[in-house]
């Protein structure tokens, strides 16, 4: 009769043979011996047998027995009572068959001595072990404290940040309303801190919400970008709100999967950072590089400001790190948030910084999905309007 495998049968064998191996791996000596303690006991007996009948060399089985031993605990680390139970069997078993050979006449009463220092042997393994054991347990319990406490901050913070937008949106809205009806100044001096400040609180959920989040498998949206054109219109959107020397660097044309949105917030919150370390008519640049065909691409947001002192370099992307040079009204969570983004792009972020000269902020991104060759001078030049045209071939500065 011919047997005609089928899927079906394939699936039940190996389901069967799944269940076969997972009981064998539920086994637990001595009330169900597992392989490797019914494979000891076999060459236990066997070392016994030799021990008697060959008492010339009754040492080497003694110490196979003994190594055996010391060997299988290390890789099954029996409980308390049943290491305690071998290691009376053992001596017991070695110690009477070492007596019966002392008591014959075959070996000197010197021999008795290699049974005990066996058994202390295998009572420095079983301590090592344990210990082992003990370190491991205790690093398991320290881990799992430590995910549960970042998952209850985590969620503390998505919960905290949400549930803030709607109060604080509210309550801006009717600032800007009380705003547009005051007339005296200084009851529109007074408002206008008030908006100041719940629009700063507003940045500050959003930020939080966003880092947060950042660990979430859901928390990008990939889509093919073309930084060219996306840094050209992050530079005009940033254009009207400071008097900055705004100016693009080498622009290379190159297409990477990102999150448009997050992608933005990172970009939007290191020229935010720009333009509050630098004074008007300072440079702020933004350039998009690929180091090679396939390489690393580095979006450089460059300034001409204060830069950043030295001992806060280490330091400068920690979530509430604020500058001490004077701008007291950061978040301290802009660059936290981009670290954040570029880090769930499977990228990071570097800083270089000249106190007094200015700093160059590098968000490093994957190898890019698709390149293009860059024009000579650098530029992207896809949907320039002719005054942009002409001011980048002056120099770059917008």
């Amino acid at each position: 009769m011919k047997v005609i495998s089928s899927p079906a049968n394939d699936q039940r064998l190996t389901r069967a043979l799944a269940a076969l191996g997972r009981r064998a791996v539920e086994l637990s000596w001595p009330y169900r011996p597992g392989w490797l303690d019914a494979a000891w006991v076999i060459s236990f007996t066997f070392g016994l047998i030799a021990i008697i009948a060959f008492p010339d060399w009754e040492t080497v089985p003694l110490h196979l027995i003994w190594i055996s031993a010391t060997l299988l605990y290390g890789f099954r680390a029996w409980p308390t009572r049943p290491t305690l139970l071998v290691l009376g069997v053992v001596l017991a078993c070695t110690g009477t068959v070492m007596g019966l050979d002392v008591v014959r006449g075959r070996e000197p009463l010197a021999e008795l001595t290699e049974v005990p220092m066996m058994a202390a042997m295998f009572g420095a393994m079983v301590w090592h072990a344990r210990r082992k054991l003990a370190a491991e347990h205790e690093a398991r319990m320290v881990g799992e404290e430590n995910a549960r406490l970042l998952a209850t901050q985590r969620r503390f913070l998505q919960d905290a940040s949400h549930q803030l937008r709607t109060p604080i949106t509210i309550a801006l809205g009717h600032a800007e309303l009380l705003a547009s009806e005051l007339s005296g100044r200084q009851e529109g001096n007074d408002i206008s801190v008030i908006l100041g400040e719940l629009t700063r609180l507003r940045r500050i959920a959003e930020r939080l919400l966003v880092i947060a989040a950042a660990d979430d498998p859901e928390f990008l949206a990939p889509e093919p970008v073309a930084l060219d054109s996306f840094t050209m219109d992050v530079l005009r959107r940033w254009r009207p709100t400071a008097e900055r020397r705004w100016q693009l660097g080498r622009l290379d044309k190159v297409t990477v999967q990102a999150d448009r949105e997050r992608l933005g917030l990172a970009i939007d919150a290191l020229l935010e950072n720009a333009v509050r370390h630098t004074a008007d008519g300072d440079v702020i640049k933004l350039s998009v590089t690929a180091s090679t065909p396939g390489g690393e691409i580095r979006m450089t947001v460059t300034d001409g400001g204060s830069g950043v002192p030295t001992e806060l370099l280490p330091h400068v992307f920690d979530r509430f790190r604020v500058g001490n040079g004077g701008h007291p009204r950061g978040t301290g969570l802009g660059l936290a948030l981009v670290r954040a983004v570029a880090r769930a792009h499977g990228g990071d972020v570097l800083v270089r910084s000249w106190p007094g000269h200015g700093s160059d902020f590098e968000l490093l991104l994957p190898p890019a999905y698709s390149s293009r060759q860059p024009d000579s001078d650098g530029l992207a030049r896809d949907d320039w309007d002719a005054r942009d045209d002409k001011l980048a071939r002056k120099g770059g500065a917008l």
